[in-house]
């Protein structure tokens, strides 16, 4: 089943069911995703009769990704990890440091500012001395998870899958985590893919948990990435969850994201897109590759004008969730 949110008056949108291929809607008299979270076992049956309906007939409306909001346009929790140790252990050897053994068996996580999100084709707005930087993701959508939560039961309460553009201000970083307490100005509002689906969607592309599937992105309109989703993940999203829930409850419509998507490599010329690699879901990552090897980054952040595109196909070249498209502007 796939599921989006329309732009509304309302700050949270209306709720629609989207065929299979992305092209029709049909309007459930449920108005909201978080409404429908709520008591998902209830109006997940009547929801997915809508979207069986859409794609055994030609029924509904056109769909249009340019019209969605985030499915969830604010959420009661937006929580990232970051599943990739690849990724950790670039940032540390760029700095010369060992990864604590510590991070190999307990999830590093932050808490993100989820009162608002953009929508898949809004506007970064930032200044280009933060250091603008794109995260591409794979995020899930929880049900309510007691306090303690198994990864067995995590691993039930998952509801939809999706992506995300965890945006993030890097020169902003550094002093943030210097005053010890984490991120507030260098994260701000992320944007998330136009259409979220249940992980039966996926097919055998589910499998432990884990989406496997490359993740692409580009930038300008040239390949930058497409490292598989489901290749050194170190945590899987059932795992992330129980990690949420150790001392508190988790909530219907709770976000977990799984953070930059990164596999292992060779050196920095050979792991791009166009020496036959896998390349990057974020700028930093082949800036710490470039300071490895040369001693200092080269590649700079995003400027002014700089569009991102985010996107997942299934094995027959479908998309999946629709595109994240991001224009950065600095003149607001």
């Amino acid at each position: 089943m796939k599921l989006a949110t329309l732009k509304t008056d309302s700050r949270d949108g209306r709720l629609i069911v989207v065929s299979r291929d992305l092209s029709r809607y049909l309007e459930p008299e449920i108005s909201t995703l978080q409404s429908a979270l709520d008591d998902w076992g209830v109006h997940k049956p009547t929801l997915q009769k809508l979207y069986d309906e859409l794609n055994a007939s030609e029924v509904g409306k056109p769909f249009d990704q340019n019209a969605c909001h985030s499915p969830l346009p604010r959420a009661y929790q937006w929580a990232d990890g970051s599943a990739y140790l690849n990724h950790v252990e670039l940032v540390r050897k760029a700095r010369n440091s060992e990864v604590p053994v510590s991070f190999y068996d307990d999830p590093l996580m932050y808490q993100g500012g989820s009162d608002s999100f953009i929508a898949p084709t809004d506007d970064i707005l930032a200044k280009k001395e933060w250091g603008i930087d794109l995260e591409a993701e794979v995020v899930v959508v929880a049900t309510d998870l007691p306090l303690g939560a198994s990864q067995k039961q995590a691993e039930k309460a998952i509801a939809l899958v999706g992506l995300v553009n965890d945006v993030s201000l890097r020169h902003l970083i550094p002093d943030e985590l210097a005053k010890g307490f984490g991120f507030v100005q260098s994260k701000p509002a992320s944007a998330f893919s136009p259409v979220f689906v249940t992980p039966d969607e996926l097919g055998d592309a589910w499998v432990d948990n884990k989406v496997h599937l490359p993740l692409n992105v580009e930038i300008n309109g040239k390949p930058f990435g497409c490292p598989n989703a489901g290749v050194d993940m170190t945590f899987d999203f059932a795992r992330l969850l129980s990690h949420l829930a150790k001392t508190r409850e988790i909530e219907a419509g709770t976000i977990v994201g799984s953070g930059t998507v990164s596999n292992k490599q060779g050196n920095l010329y050979g792991s791009s897109v166009e020496q036959g690699g896998v390349g990057y879901c974020c700028i930093a990552e082949v800036r710490m590759y470039e300071t490895i090897e040369n001693g200092k980054p080269s590649t700079e952040f995003l400027d002014h004008g700089d569009t991102v595109k985010i996107y997942m196909n299934d094995k027959d070249g479908n998309s999946i969730f629709g595109e994240i498209v991001n224009t950065v502007k600095t003149d607001f």
